[in-house]
């Protein structure tokens, strides 16, 4: 069994750490930020404390079900506390695509899907009043880097508008996009009006405050390193400093399903793939005032995907990579180079932060729900857009958990299916990786 003890921790300070400082104190009846010391019987165990887990347990909460959130690490350790806070409504299969291989009604559930997720992160946020987490419904642009790329999203926009009757895309000329952005590097662009940004950290911090405060335990540092079943209605999830049976338990893990054994099936339903970020100093008040003038968050086309957006005068970078772990300081300098070809004007720019964490990528594109038996729900595989959709999944998983059978489109999944060779998957993804750097580098 995997001992405790040997769980990662952060190599390196992200920009939302410096801009969180000091984990806040929560003042509510269960205390959170200390390990699970005791023993305790729950209708509903939550492995996993990030926006899914907690987005699950506030649900529960709201319903009178008794339920406990446990995360091996502290609250934002995962990947809700380090990825690029873009709350979007959409999948990495795009709309089209899904009308083409499962029919117009499916694109249309998914297409409702993607934008209840940007609700559902907006009706955490009022409810909880989480003012610091600074959310901002300000669209994503995504930018052309080729004319055969920009022809593609344009189409892909006009099918939108014009079957699904959504109105909230529209497309950008080079010259708006330049305009915008403050770079030449785009031909045009295609603007996701409901769409935003938000402070990662503190959003999941303030949702485990904010579940916590409602009853809900929330235990961090409690790894759970065995899960088996007590008897015919119980199961029964065994951490260092006591033990929680539960009637039913959610699965909330995602990329980081592997920390112990309890868990680590989940993780080979999973491709993890590294994303890493920067984030450089303070800008000059010049460069601040004309790089990306409407405070959106911007993604390019390219299939090994930058992205980038302001946060407090700073520009931040990201982008996946696969050709490095976790804390390693690979990577960082190919994301300045690609930062600097596209804002020559950064050049000059310091970065002061850099940090990464790992991406629950998917072989369907998609994000995985379901039971994997008849006591456990899993929610798991975001793609890169997790904000959103990992804080309206969480909702469903939790309604999946008592039973109930909620819309879930193409999301829906009868048990695992563990990605073939999955032992290979390191190795697969450079190939992969290595391919899709070459076609960017030669336009097609």
């Amino acid at each position: 069994m995997r001992a405790p003890t040997n769980l990662p921790r952060p190599h390196a300070a992200s920009l939302w750490r410096a801009m969180a400082g000091r984990v806040p104190t929560m003042d509510a009846p269960v205390s959170t930020g200390a390990p699970l010391a005791r023993d305790l019987d729950v209708e509903v165990a939550i492995i996993g404390a990030g926006y899914s887990g907690l987005s699950a347990a506030h649900a529960l909460q709201q319903r009178g079900v008794d339920c406990v959130v446990l995360d091996a690490n502290p609250i934002g350790w995962g990947a809700s506390g380090r990825n690029g806070g873009v709350v979007s409504s959409k999948f990495r299969l795009s709309f089209p695509s899904i009308a083409s291989s499962h029919g117009l009604d499916v694109a249309i559930r998914m297409h409702r899907l993607a934008h209840d997720g940007v609700r559902a992160v907006q009706s955490l946020i009022d409810e909880f009043n989480l003012e610091r987490a600074r959310f901002e419904h300000t669209g994503s642009l995504r930018c052309a880097h080729t004319e055969r790329a920009l022809a593609s999203i344009c189409a892909e926009a006009d099918w939108v508008r014009n079957t699904l009757k959504d109105t909230s895309m529209s497309v950008l000329t080079r010259a708006q996009i330049e305009h915008e952005t403050g770079s030449k590097g785009f031909v045009g662009g295609v603007l996701s009006a409901d769409a935003g940004t938000i402070l990662p950290l503190e959003y999941v911090r303030g949702l485990a405050a904010g579940v916590t405060a409602r009853g809900v335990p929330v235990y961090e540092s409690t790894p759970v390193i065995d899960m088996q079943r007590a008897d015919n209605a119980r199961v029964l999830l065994r951490a260092p400093g006591g033990a929680v049976r539960a009637k039913q338990v959610i699965v909330a893990t995602n990329a980081y399903s592997n920390l112990t054994d309890a868990t680590s099936q989940y993780h080979r339903e999973l491709v993890p793939f590294r994303s890493a970020m920067i984030a450089t100093a303070s800008l000059p008040p010049e460069l601040d005032a004309r790089l990306m003038v409407n405070g959106r968050s911007y993604t390019e086309t390219r299939r090994m995907m930058k992205w980038f957006r302001k946060v407090d005068g700073r520009m931040l970078f990201g982008g996946r990579d696969a050709f490095g772990k976790e804390g390693e300081l690979t990577g960082f300098d190919a994301l300045q180079r690609a930062m600097v070809a596209l804002f020559p004007d950064l050049a000059h720019v310091p970065v002061q932060y850099r940090w990464s964490g790992y991406v629950g990528m998917t072989f369907n594109a998609l994000p995985h729900m379901g039971r994997s038996d008849d006591r456990t729900t899993f929610c798991l595989g975001y793609n890169g857009a997790g904000v959103a959709m990992a804080s309206l999944i969480g909702q469903h998983a939790a309604a999946l958990a008592l039973g109930e059978k909620p819309e879930l489109a193409m999301l829906a999944q009868e048990g695992l299916r563990p990605v073939p060779f999955h032992a290979l998957r390191a190795p697969g993804v450079r190939l992969v990786a290595a391919w899709y750097q070459f076609l960017d580098a030669v336009g097609a």
